[in-house]
């Protein structure tokens, strides 16, 4: 498998016309959540709702803030609960976000590919 990163934005679902920068993130299947910097997604106002708790990839235990913003990159957008990283986190586009682009990663040619969303 191969790494590769794109440009993500966070947008404030309560006020639209607050954005971040693109910001980039590194596309992770392995990762269930996004997370953006705190800084990024307090600048445009996006409530610490709740802690959750996380185990990084070295086993580490590690505690963070969550809250919901609209995400959006390669041009595909959805809306996801999103961790408030802090300083030293790595920042993964996770898988949640990814399945509400309707997209599967092709790691060879570093894109994504649109898919269709199954319906019962």
């Amino acid at each position: 498998m191969s790494v590769f990163k794109v440009n993500a934005t966070a947008v404030n679902p309560s006020d639209l016309e607050r954005s971040t920068p693109p910001l980039e993130v590194l596309v992770d299947t392995g990762s269930e959540l996004t997370w953006l910097p705190a800084e990024a997604l307090l600048q445009i106002g996006i409530p610490r709702l709740r802690k959750r708790s996380f185990q990084t990839s070295t086993k580490q235990m590690v505690s963070r803030d969550v809250g919901y913003a609209i995400l959006r990159a390669e041009g595909f957008e959805t809306i996801d609960e999103v961790v408030f990283a802090e300083p030293g986190d790595m920042n993964p586009l996770g898988v949640r976000t990814l399945e509400g682009f309707g997209v599967m990663v092709d790691n060879i040619a570093h894109r994504f590919l649109t898919t269709t969303t199954l319906a019962v």
